[in-house]
């Protein structure tokens, strides 16, 4: 039960960052490495949305699947 709930999490995570969060960090400042803080936002969960699909897949693999 609780490898469900957080296989959820994991999966949900980088939907939210990038579609729900968006109105919040919509805005220029800060400037971080050159780029307005809404392209560095998406540019961050370009990178960590694969990180978070290994997650899911190492739990899968580690006990065999969800069964």
């Amino acid at each position: 039960m609780m490898k469900k709930i957080l296989l959820i999490l994991i999966i949900s995570l980088p939907f939210l960052a990038q579609l729900a969060v968006l109105p919040f960090v919509n805005r220029i400042e800060p400037v971080i490495l050159g780029l307005p803080f809404l392209h560095f936002w998406l540019f961050l969960w370009i990178v960590l949305t694969p990180l978070c699909t290994f997650g899911i897949y190492h739990l899968q693999k580690s006990k065999g699947g969800l069964h």
